[in-house]
Parts: C-alpha cells; structure tokens; sequence
C-alpha cells in the first residue's frame, strides 16, 4: 500500500481517538515527544512514572499530568509503553497488565519484548506498534515547525477489530502521517531494528572506526590525525548520505574519494562481512541474542557492564576527548544551541534520557 494512501487513511481515522485517554509510560526521550505532541493534538494525556522518579519535574514543567505508572494505567484507554526494554517486562506485570480493561490498547515503541515473549499481552486488548524513526527530540522538534517524521506502525493483537484505525489515528495525532507511515509487522520491526543496530548503525560502526584508528596509529601515524579521519569526518559522510543517500554522498565528495570508495569498500566489507552479518541475523531471529541480552539484565549486566568497560579504555576515546574541547562548536551544542548537530541529542542528554521512567 501506497505511503500517502495510508497517511491519508490516519487522517481520516484521528477521530477514533477522541474521547480517549492515553497514558504515556515513561518520559525519556520517546514519552516526552509522544506526550507533547498528542497533548499538542489535542489528546487527553497523563504520563505514568515510578515513584521518585527524577523526570517527574520535567514533565510537570512541560504542563502534563503525572501519576505512578498503575494509577496511568487504570485512568487509560491506551497505555503507550515507552520505558527501556530491560525495565518493561517488570513494570508490565506489576503496574500495568492487573490494571488493564478488556478492550484497551497497548502501544509500544519497538516490538522486543513482545516478539521475544518477554511480555505476555493480555489477550483481551489490542496490542499495536507506533515506531518513529527519529530520536525522541527530532520527534518533538518536526511536529512543532509543522512537520513530522516517518514511523513503523502494526498490530500484533486485535480483539477490537479497531486495533489498526487506533494505531493509524496514534500516529496521525503524533504527526507522524505528515512524514509517512509504513505498515509493518512486530517480528519485521524487531529484527531489523536489531540488526540495523548490530551490524551497522552501532557494532558495525564503531568496529570499523576502531580498526581504522587501530590501522593508523600502528603504521605510526599520529593518533590525533588518525581520530580525525577515521571519527570526526564520519559526521560529514553521514549527513551527506542522510541527506542524499549513497549516491548524493558520492556527488559531494571528491572523485579520488569516490573513486576510493568503490575500489576500496568491498574488500573491507567483503564475503566474511557478510557472513557475519548473516550470522547475526540469524542469532536475532531465532532469539539468541534476546536470551543472552535478557540473561545479563536480569543478573545485574555483569558482560554488559564489561564490554561498557572495555570500550571506554581505548586509546581512540582520550584522544578524542582532548580534540573536541578544542572544539568550541560542541560546547554550544551541549549548552543547547543544537547548531552543529541538527538538533541532536547531546551524549549527556541522551544518557539520561535513556532510562527516563
């Protein structure tokens, strides 16, 4: 089905949702833009936090209702949870599941715990999926200037048989249909988030960076220099790219980086890349990556912690941070100015927004 056919059907199912209330569980950097924005809608909000939550002031500055989370949950018809993975199974069964009514609709984000049953829904709800593909505060920034950003929208669960003109009518009042919706399933949403993340976005980035780095400063070159070509232009290739894709990147560039590109780039991405990232995907699929990231949660995230460990003792990262306080334009983006990085996140930000709740 055609992107504007279905923005156009969320259009026209916005209605659906007047009259209902939605609670927001949790306020990181996705429930703060879902909250804002439907509230901006016209919605009748109330965000649900854990006692002694440190968002609550936050939240309550912004003009929204706060409530703890099973008070949310038995006030609304929908209940959007938006709390990190890790915490949702536990909040799940002990604030949200006893207080839910036959016929509500549970809303989440990205579909991990559902598709890998670490949530068993309550089978007489609807049970759907608004995924934005942005940050939380792009999210909020696009719907303010008039805009919007494309999202993931799909039903796992529908007792209703109104569980995709809800889901439809979420994302329109989110602002989403300005941008684009695209229907989805919740095990295509999860996998590929996964892997995106995995082999790509996250693992494979940063795995690129560091042998690059590694590369360099083993040959004798400067560290410094080497962090500049392998890590600081990455974000001048990825807003190209972002703004034009692959070929729009490579009309930017300079033809000797062109033609480095494709001389050069499939003989580090070549077979055995790919057969680990076949690999990969495999684990998620079948669910072994999901067992093992479930396993180190529920004991205290001792490999987790390892590899944070790990990461943080490369040579790259205090080479690194010495450059950027040299950089004055980042000092302004962490101060809120957003000039260079398009209105980003801050690392600090995005911290503590992740496990907002």
């Amino acid at each position: 089905m055609e992107r504007d056919t279905i923005s156009a059907e969320a259009e026209q199912a916005a209605p659906v949702l007047e009259g209902r209330r939605i609670a927001i569980v949790g306020y990181g950097s996705q429930g703060a833009a879902h909250a804002q924005n439907l509230r901006d809608s016209g919605m009748e909000v109330r965000v649900g936090l854990r006692p002694g939550s440190a968002s609550r002031a936050r939240a309550e500055a912004a003009g929204l209702e706060v409530s703890d989370v099973a008070d949310a949950a038995e006030w609304a018809d929908i209940v959007a949870v938006l709390i990190p993975d890790t915490a949702q199974p536990r909040v799940y069964r002990e604030s949200i599941a006893p207080h839910l009514r036959p016929g509500n609709t549970l809303l989440f984000a990205h579909g991990f715990n559902v598709h890998f049953g670490a949530i068993d829904p309550d089978p007489e709800v609807d049970v759907v999926l608004v995924a934005p593909k942005s940050p939380g505060p792009m999210l909020r920034r696009e719907y303010a200037l008039g805009n919007g950003v494309p999202a993931l929208v799909a039903v796992h669960q529908d007792v209703t048989g109104d569980a995709r003109r809800k889901t439809l009518a979420y994302a329109y009042h989110l602002g989403s249909a300005r941008a684009g919706l695209l229907e989805t399933t919740f095990a295509e949403e999860t996998e590929t988030d996964l892997f995106g993340e995995q082999a790509v976005l996250c693992g494979g980035l940063t795995s690129l960076i560091q042998a690059g780095f590694e590369t360099l400063v083993e040959a004798g070159y400067q560290p410094e220099v080497a962090y500049f070509e392998c890590l600081h232009e990455m974000k001048l290739i990825v807003d190209l790219a972002y703004q034009g894709g692959l070929s729009g990147m490579r009309a930017n560039v300079s033809d000797t980086a062109e033609f480095g590109d494709y001389v050069s780039g499939p003989r580090v991405i070549g077979e055995e890349s790919r057969k680990a990232m076949r690999e990969i995907l495999d684990e998620i699929r079948s669910g072994a990556f999901a067992r093992r990231w479930i396993h180190d949660s529920e004991n205290g995230n001792p490999e987790f912690s390892r590899f944070r460990e790990e990461g943080a003792r490369h040579i790259l990262e205090p080479v690194g941070l010495g450059l950027r306080r040299q950089m004055a334009w980042l000092a302004a983006d962490a101060a809120g100015g957003a000039s260079g990085n398009g209105g980003a996140p801050t690392p600090e930000a995005t911290s503590a927004a992740k496990g907002a709740s």
